[in-house]
């Protein structure tokens, strides 16, 4: 073989071997950063006591034809004595006002919608607990029990005017039954705080969800009310 021949064949073969070197490490550096970040998550969980954010979630369908509805409004969850319970209070929906608040708590997800002045439950929602408590309070235990968890990578938000140093989880649903009408989420995490500032979850090829939470409080006293729901006597109640 020429000199020059020669040499270009080894430089190629070398770099072959970089190659495969690299996709080899690559994967055993993803799973120790995966181990990181889900035990700092389990240190910030041991504090986690409530959180507060507001919210913006983009509901996107592209099938048959593109559909975007954007929800605003606060969040609000709570860890009490091992007990687990949030609240969406809904202001607007697609910029006009459009009142409704999501309750959980106790395996049971209750929606209240004032403006028909309707409650309607949901009594076998336990399941969906981990979904709820996504990003917030959870421990790097609590996913793993529940997920199956890739490491992406790390990137800076902002939560309303603070840059936050993120770290990029995508989440599997090891349970079929959920996995059903949730195929896949992609949360960006500060697992300092053990809160979410934002998640991608992909319900099918033709939808998914945004999901942008800023203006994030951890551990301050929640608004008295917040998980109770104002119904009245007329209240058309509807169990589900």
């Amino acid at each position: 073989m020429h000199k020059a021949s020669k040499f270009v064949f080894l430089a190629l073969i070398a770099m072959l071997l970089l190659t495969v070197r690299a996709a080899v490490a690559a994967p055993a550096a993803s799973e120790k950063e995966k181990d990181k970040v889900l035990r700092r998550l389990d240190e910030a969980a041991k504090d986690f006591r409530s959180t507060q954010a507001d919210f913006q979630f983009d509901s996107v369908e592209t099938d048959p034809i593109h559909e975007d509805d954007v929800q605003k409004g606060t969040v609000y969850y709570e860890r009490k004595a091992g007990a687990f319970q949030m609240a969406a209070h809904i202001r607007e929906f697609n910029g006009k006002p459009a009142p409704k608040v999501y309750a959980y708590s106790g395996g049971a997800v209750r929606l209240y919608e004032p403006m028909v002045d309707q409650l309607t439950t949901l009594t076998k929602a336990g399941q969906y607990e981990s979904w709820f408590m996504l990003g917030f309070g959870a421990s790097g235990k609590d996913l793993e029990q529940k997920w199956e968890i890739t490491y992406v990578g790390a990137e800076t938000l902002l939560d309303g005017k603070t840059s936050v140093k993120t770290e990029m989880l995508e989440l599997v649903p090891k349970d079929p039954a959920i996995r059903k009408n949730l195929s896949k989420v992609t949360m960006w995490v500060d697992p300092e705080r053990a809160v979410s500032l934002k998640q991608v979850l992909n319900f099918g090829p033709t939808e998914y969800k945004v999901c942008v939470y800023f203006n994030i409080s951890v551990n301050q006293p929640l608004p008295a009310g917040v998980f109770t729901l104002k119904t009245t006597s007329k209240t058309t109640r509807v169990n589900r």
